[in-house]
């Protein structure tokens, strides 16, 4: 069974594109891309089309993931329908969304950083208005919520294929 996740920002060019390239590269060196479809969005229009923010590919660059192919989208009426996880960034755009989502798809929307191992932020702060250790910042986030969201899928995937 394919478990389909989407990363939601504010603009999709800094936080959600950077979880996308992060959970990417897990998913494949755990070999379970045949498992996972994986998307980022943004609540907000503002970067349609973009592409991440190059303090963000940069960071990124530098640990080893390419962000370079994604580009920025807005979260669509059916992306609540189609995704099994849709992981916000901050209260703010988990608050956006819920405003937004159905009733049906509302236990969709959950925050990244609930499946954080080490860290024990509630969110992944911003980073769009300091500087390049905010970036850095990012990514520690987001690999370790990561980390722990590639365990989830691992159980959900290895319990399909037993069944």
């Amino acid at each position: 069974m394919m478990t389909k996740i989407l990363f939601v920002c504010m603009g999709n060019i800094c936080r959600s594109p950077t979880a996308e390239g992060v959970f990417r590269a897990q998913v494949a060196t755990a070999g379970l891309q045949p498992h996972v479809e994986i998307d980022s969005a943004g609540t907000h229009a503002y970067h349609i089309g973009e592409a991440p923010d190059p303090r963000a590919r940069n960071a990124a660059r530098k640990r080893g993931y390419d962000l370079e192919s994604l580009r920025a989208r807005q979260v669509k009426p059916e992306d609540f329908r189609d995704y099994d996880l849709i992981l916000a960034m901050d209260w703010e755009n988990l608050a956006f969304m819920q405003q937004k989502c159905p009733k049906p798809y509302q236990h969709k929307l959950q925050l990244l950083m609930r499946f954080a191992i080490d860290h024990e932020e509630a969110t992944v702060p911003d980073p769009y208005y300091g500087g390049e250790d905010g970036f850095e910042q990012v990514l520690n986030y987001v690999e370790d919520s990561c980390t722990g969201l590639l365990d989830y899928v691992r159980k959900r995937a290895t319990m399909y294929v037993a069944a």
